[in-house]
């Protein structure tokens, strides 16, 4: 069924939620650098930067995705096994 996520998978939803604020920062850095750029030389005096800054933009992002995806796989990992009926934490006597 399309939209079904699997036991240790993360939400696209979610995922993007988790990135907007840096996504919003890094399009602000952006813009900064192309401001800055001398008038007559735009593409000259902002590429390199905006380059760089994409490219860090890239690897937080993927960074991200992976970590979020073993997060999940983690949580959906049991110790105990598949239904063995004890909460975490608690012996019996």
């Amino acid at each position: 069924m399309a939209g079904q996520m699997n036991r240790g998978q993360v939400s696209p939803e979610s995922f993007a939620a988790e990135m907007r604020r840096e996504t919003d920062l890094m399009l602000q850095e952006v813009m900064q650098a192309v401001n800055k750029a001398p008038d007559g030389a735009w593409i000259n005096g902002s590429e390199e930067q905006v380059r760089s800054l994409m490219g860090d933009y890239r690897r937080r992002v993927f960074e991200k995705a992976l970590q979020m995806r073993t997060d999940a796989a983690e949580g959906a990992f049991s110790p105990g096994g598949p239904g063995n009926g004890h909460a975490a934490g608690i012996q019996k006597r």
